[in-house]
């Protein structure tokens, strides 16, 4: 298995490399907008939400899914 130094590590990289596309649509001319915007809302905001919730209470989510399994 994996170390949780590993597991937080690949989330931490997870969650810049998804805000990359935020950076690029909110600095962007605004003719390009639209270009960016399915992106922005449908994958990288939901990507940063999961990952960012993970990495704040990932514990706790653990410890109720232990629980309901046993």
């Amino acid at each position: 298995m994996m170390s949780n130094a590993a597991k937080r590590s690949i989330l931490r990289w997870i969650h810049i490399v998804f805000s990359i596309p935020i950076i690029g649509y909110v600095y962007s001319p605004f003719e390009e907008l639209p270009n960016y915007a399915p992106v922005v809302r449908f994958v990288s905001i939901p990507v940063l939400v999961l990952t960012g919730l993970w990495m704040w209470k990932g514990h706790v989510l653990r410890q109720l899914i232990s629980k309901k399994s046993t």
